[in-house]
C-alpha cells in the first residue's frame, strides 16, 4: 500500500490506538480519512471540497469531530 500521509504502516499502528471503535457499518480504513482531513486543516478547506478519493466529506468530517 502506497503511503498516505507519508506514515509508515508501523507509525500508523503507534497512533491506532487513538482511533475511534466502529459502529457497526463497515467503516473507511482509518488511514485513508487521515489523508482527508490532513488538507482541509491545512489548505483551510470546506469539508465538501475535501478530496473525494478519502472518502465522503460527512464521513471526514465526523472521524475528526471524534478524534
Amino acid at each position: 500500500m502506497a503511503q498516505l500521509l507519508g506514515l509508515s504502516a508501523e507509525q500508523v499502528d503507534g497512533i491506532r490506538p487513538l482511533f475511534s471503535k466502529g459502529r457497526g457499518v463497515k467503516r473507511v480504513e482509518d488511514r485513508k480519512v487521515l489523508s482527508g482531513i490532513t488538507p482541509v486543516i491545512q489548505k483551510g478547506l470546506r469539508w465538501v471540497d475535501a478530496p473525494a478519493a478519502d472518502g465522503p466529506h460527512k464521513t471526514l468530517y465526523n472521524r475528526f469531530r471524534r478524534w
